[in-house]
């Protein structure tokens, strides 16, 4: 009897050495001569260390088609489990670029929709690490049904769970739409890459010459192309990228935040932003000087960094309470809101919604970006997709005024018209239709026309003047009650927290629907 226990008990071992081997000693070596780590090295790299528990490590596909019964791993490609990070489960899986190149069949995807499942109905984060060729092309419309499951629990997931998508090599073909659908997506410079048709076919079709990291790199999708939402140098910094987002963000929906620890001062004086705002209105300043003075510990977890940059978007905390923040950049364009920046910040803000993330929106903004191409690309439609997330969003939301808020942008930027709770100005706050010397040439003109030289100069400056002391300031807002206090720039920090902390048991009853129809 202890014989055939021992035998058993040597049988599974060795399974489980076998699964851990993946595609076997020489595939793990190119692996890491491309400067990869295997499937499960990222997983423990990643996760708290020996908090990983493996789900169906012995599942093996059952394809018969071209002699794939011939050819089998333990695992069948993908590794699946729950772990934690910070503490907080997670569930997760890496696709093993060792095994057929991490290709998908059906029991590779059944694996994924299993973990999947797992995550949503425990409430927790789900994690994917992608490293695939695409489909198996022997398994046929059985990998791409593979694909259109795991699709359709992405979007049951969607604004229940938090999911993260890390690339880690290759994604192409159907395989990059599951991670456009989740919430966040990490890409390693000079590694990895997404596309929906690669460099050969596009050769082929349209006849231009492009290289898999022109066209689908990390940088290209960073900064261009807006799909992902960090650049990471290596894997090592992507790991510590995603523990750092996940300190941000609650496991699901259906839990509180947690507080964030924090030594900083709640009561401090934002002393190094008294003259961060300069007192020439055309002169840009970084908004992110005020962001890292408000905040806890300066620290701040900058989203889309390199998407967009006229509009600034990340996480923090102020005295412990999270939150989202939203911000015009006035040294990229002035701050205007464009197409890129309108969508950057409208996804932003359904995220931060969905998890009841309390939404800290700081304005400088001059307007909309005119010209032809944005109004051929759809300004209008993009634009509007800001201000229905806005307008949508119940969580507890602060607006501070730091300077412009001209036109229909001070509509969007989380005004008092679409119910934000409070909104703040500092004394230099424009809040206009217009700036002044565009409002003057209209409302003037016929008192204008006919001058000239000096005189027109000198009856302009009087107007434009005016003008400003009627209408650069933030008092007539507040004499309406759309801006509830103008505060000095050193109070920042502090009125910003009480009114968060005021805010916490925030209820808002909505009209009962189905959902909106948001212009997508």
């Amino acid at each position: 009897m202890t014989d055939i226990l021992e035998q058993k008990r040597s049988e599974l071992l060795e399974r489980r050495t076998l699964a851990e081997q993946g595609g076997g000693e020489k595939r793990i070596q190119k692996q890491h001569d491309q400067g990869k780590y295997t499937a499960r090295e990222r997983i423990d790299r990643l996760v708290d260390p020996g908090s990983f528990i493996e789900f169906d490590r012995f599942v093996t596909h059952r394809c018969h088609s071209f002699g794939r019964e011939k050819n089998k791993y333990l695992g069948d490609g993908v590794i699946t489990g729950f772990a934690q990070i910070n503490g907080q489960k997670v569930a997760i899986y890496s696709q093993d670029f060792t095994c057929w190149g991490g290709a998908l069949g059906a029991a590779h995807a059944k694996k994924i929709c299993k973990i999947m499942d797992f995550a949503l109905e425990n409430r927790i984060p789900i994690i994917g690490i992608n490293d695939s060729g695409g489909a198996r092309i022997q398994e046929g419309v059985e990998s791409l049904g593979g694909y259109a499951e795991i699709f359709y629990r992405n979007t049951l997931c969607s604004g229940v769970i938090p999911q993260i998508s890390l690339i880690m090599g290759p994604c192409a073909g159907g395989a990059v739409y599951s991670p456009a659908i989740t919430d966040f997506i990490f890409m390693v410079d000079k590694t990895s890459y997404m596309f929906v048709t690669g460099p050969d076919v596009i050769k082929t079709v349209t006849h231009e010459e492009v290289t898999k990291e022109e066209l689908g790199g990390a940088q290209t999708h960073n900064e261009k192309s807006g799909v992902a939402q960090f650049i990471c140098p290596n894997e090592d910094d992507c790991f510590e990228r995603v523990r750092e987002l996940l300190s941000f963000i609650p496991p699901s929906n259906y839990r509180e935040q947690s507080a964030k620890e924090t030594a900083d001062p709640v009561y401090r004086d934002n002393n190094k932003i008294k003259t961060t705002v300069p007192a020439n209105p055309k002169k840009p300043y970084d908004m992110k000087e005020i962001i890292l003075d408000i905040v806890d510990d300066n620290q701040f977890l900058e989203v889309h960094k390199d998407y967009a940059k006229n509009i600034i978007v990340g996480y923090a905390s102020v005295g412990g309470i999270k939150i989202g923040i939203i911000a015009n950049q006035p040294q990229v364009l002035a701050g205007v809101l464009d197409i890129d920046s309108s969508r950057k910040a409208a996804r932003f803000v359904r995220f931060c919604d969905a998890f009841d993330i309390p939404i800290l929106t700081l304005v400088d903004v001059p307007g909309f970006l005119p010209g032809t191409v944005q109004e051929y690309g759809g300004i209008i439609t993009h634009g509007s997709k800001l201000l229905y997330a806005f307008s949508e969003a119940t969580v507890p939301m602060v607006t501070l005024i730091t300077r412009k808020a001209y036109g229909g942008a001070y509509d969007v930027m989380a005004s008092k018209h679409i119910r934000a709770d409070v909104n703040l100005a500092y004394p230099t706050a424009e809040i206009a239709v217009m700036g002044a010397d565009g409002a003057v040439n209209i409302i003037f003109r016929n008192e204008l026309k006919g001058l000239e030289g000096e005189a027109f100069d000198k009856k302009k400056a009087e107007l434009v003047a005016n003008y400003e002391k009627e209408f650069a300031n933030p008092y007539k807002a507040a004499e309406l009650g759309y801006v509830d206090a103008v505060i000095l720039p050193e109070e920042s920090r502090k009125r910003i927290y009480e009114y968060f902390s005021v805010l916490k048991n925030k209820k808002v009853s909505t009209p009962k629907k189905k959902h909106g129809n948001i212009q997508l």
